[in-house]
C-alpha cells in the first residue's frame, strides 16, 4: 500500500460520467484561412494559417462577456448544455446557463459551434526549441513554446523536463485575465544522476528553482541503456516527500512501474510497454490513485519518419509546423537512418502492446491522464495532442472518457483546480469548434477558436 502521502494529486480515480444527453448537431462553422498569431513577450511564431470560422475580434479582457448560442460542455460529468449561455468576467467563468445574457455584457454569438474547456498536456516538453530564431531570451522562447500549443488548442502544459530556469518567471507571470499563451507547470532537469548522492543535489536544485514536478526516467531503452540504480531513484523520491512536491517517473517496464509505485511516484508518465498488464498491477494502480499518462505519439516518433508521414499533408498539422523540422526529418539521410534503427520496430511493437493496455486501465477505473512527450525533436507541439486523440480512439476509448483525461481529468492528476472545466471561477480557457468532439473525437480538428482567460487568441 502506498503512503497516502506520496499519492497524486487526482487521489482517486474519477467517477463514471452519466449518460449525456446529446443535443441535435448543428451546421458546421465554414472553414477559412486566418492570419499569421502573435504572441506575447515578442514572440511570433510562424506557420501557414488555421483552418477556422470568420469572425471579427474578441473584446479585451476584463469586462462581462456573454458567449450565446453553442452547445457547451464543461467538463464536469454534466450534460452539454444546448444553446447555452457561458459568462465570463476578469478572466473567469461567472456560469453557464440557458439563461438570456445580463443586459450589461457584451456579447459573442457562437450559435451552431461546441465549446468546452481548454485541453492539458499532463507530460510535454517546453524547452523554447520551437520559438522563432529571432527570439532569443529564454524566457520569450518558452513563451513562444507555449503559444504555439495554444494555437491548437492546449492552454496548460505539464513540462516534465529540459525547461531553462526562466520558465519558472514565465509560470509565475501566468495568473493575470490578460494572458494569451499556454499556462505552464515545469519539472526542471531530468533527474538521471546515478550516484544517489548526486541524485539528491540534483533534485534539491529543482526544489529551489521552484518546480512543480520532480521527474525521473527509470529506462533502459530496449536493452541499450543501462537503468538507474534504485538507491538514487529512492533518493529524489524522498526529496519530493520532503518538499511536498510530486515526481513523474517514466517507466517502460511493469515491474519498474509497480515499484516506483511502492516507492511514492505521483505519476506514471509513459505506458507500461513490454507486457500486458497484470490483473495485480492494475489493482495496484487503482488503489493508489496515481494517473496514469499514456503518452502514446512518443513511440509514433520513434519509427514513423521512416517513411513519409501521411499527416504532413493535413492542413491542420500544416498550420502550425516548424518547416524546417519538417524538412529535417524529410532528409533521405534521416529517413533511412530510422528504417534501419534496431529499436525502432521495438517501439513499433511497444505502441501496440501500450494501446491495448491503455484499454485494460481505463476501463479498470485508472485515472488517465492526457499526456504526449510532445515538443522534442520530431514530436510536434499542438499537433502531437491531436494524434493522440486518434491513437485513444484506437486503443478502445469513447470520446467522453478521452476528453475527460484532457480537461477535468488532467487537471485533477496535476493538483490543479482552477482549470480544466467551465465551472464558476475557473479560469475561462475555452475552445470552439465547428462540429462536436463528444461525438467523433476527430472534430477536434475543426477548431475554430482559442480562449484563454476569455481573450481570444489572435491569428
Amino acid at each position: 500500500m502506498i503512503d497516502p502521502a506520496h499519492r497524486s494529486p487526482a487521489r482517486r480515480a474519477l467517477a463514471p460520467l452519466p449518460p449525456r444527453a446529446r443535443p441535435t448537431p448543428a451546421s458546421s462553422v465554414r472553414a477559412g484561412w486566418l492570419g499569421a498569431l502573435v504572441f506575447g513577450l515578442g514572440a511570433c511564431v510562424g506557420g501557414t494559417d488555421m483552418p477556422g470560422s470568420d469572425h471579427e475580434p474578441g473584446p479585451d479582457h476584463g469586462s462581462m462577456v456573454a458567449f450565446t448560442g453553442a452547445t457547451v460542455w464543461t467538463g464536469t460529468g454534466d450534460a452539454a448544455i444546448s444553446r447555452a449561455t457561458l459568462l465570463v468576467e476578469d478572466g473567469r467563468v461567472v456560469s453557464v446557463s440557458i439563461d438570456a445574457p445580463p443586459p450589461e455584457a457584451e456579447v459573442v454569438d457562437l450559435t451552431g459551434s461546441w465549446i468546452m474547456p481548454g485541453f492539458i498536456d499532463t507530460h510535454a516538453h517546453v524547452t523554447g526549441r520551437w520559438a522563432p530564431e529571432a527570439i532569443q531570451d529564454p524566457a520569450g522562447r518558452v513563451a513562444a513554446d507555449l503559444a504555439l500549443f495554444a494555437r491548437y488548442g492546449v492552454t496548460t502544459v505539464n513540462s516534465l523536463g529540459g525547461e531553462p530556469p526562466e520558465a519558472a518567471a514565465v509560470r509565475d507571470g501566468q495568473g493575470v485575465p490578460s494572458l494569451t499563451r499556454a499556462r505552464l507547470q515545469f519539472a526542471g532537469p531530468v533527474i538521471v544522476d546515478r550516484d544517489p548522492a548526486s541524485a539528491r543535489a540534483t533534485a534539491e536544485a529543482n526544489v529551489a528553482l521552484g518546480v512543480n514536478w520532480l521527474k525521473l526516467r527509470v529506462d533502459d531503452n530496449l536493452g541499450t541503456a543501462e537503468k538507474l540504480p534504485w538507491e538514487a531513484v529512492q533518493s529524489v523520491m524522498d526529496v519530493g516527500a520532503e518538499n511536498g512536491i510530486p515526481v513523474a517517473t517514466h517507466i517502460f517496464y511493469e515491474a519498474d512501474a509497480a515499484r516506483v509505485l511502492e516507492m511514492g511516484s505521483g505519476l506514471i508518465a509513459h505506458s507500461v510497454r513490454d507486457q500486458d498488464v497484470s490483473d495485480s498491477f492494475v489493482a495496484q494502480l487503482v488503489d493508489s490513485g496515481v494517473c496514469y499518462v499514456p503518452t502514446l505519439t512518443r513511440e509514433v516518433s520513434t519509427f514513423v519518419y521512416a517513411e513519409r508521414p501521411e499527416f504532413f499533408d493535413d492542413p491542420f498539422f500544416q498550420y502550425g509546423a516548424d518547416p524546417a523540422e519538417v524538412a529535417r526529418v524529410s532528409e533521405p539521410e534521416f529517413m533511412t537512418a530510422m528504417r534501419e534503427s534496431p529499436t525502432a520496430e521495438g517501439y513499433r511493437r511497444a505502441l501496440a502492446q501500450a494501446q491495448e493496455n491503455l484499454g485494460v486501465l481505463a476501463a479498470a477505473g485508472v485515472p488517465i491522464a492526457f499526456g504526449t512527450d510532445a515538443g522534442p525533436a520530431a514530436r510536434f507541439p499542438g499537433y502531437f495532442e491531436h494524434l493522440e486523440f486518434d491513437l485513444m480512439v484506437e486503443a478502445g476509448l469513447e470520446p467522453e472518457a478521452i476528453l475527460v483525461s484532457a480537461t477535468s481529468g488532467a487537471a485533477a492528476c496535476l493538483g490543479l483546480e482552477d482549470v480544466g472545466a467551465l465551472s464558476e471561477g475557473r479560469w475561462a480557457d475555452f475552445l470552439v469548434f465547428g462540429a462536436d468532439p463528444l461525438a467523433d473525437v476527430a472534430a477536434t480538428r475543426t477548431l475554430a477558436r482559442v480562449y484563454i482567460a476569455g481573450n481570444e487568441i489572435p491569428r
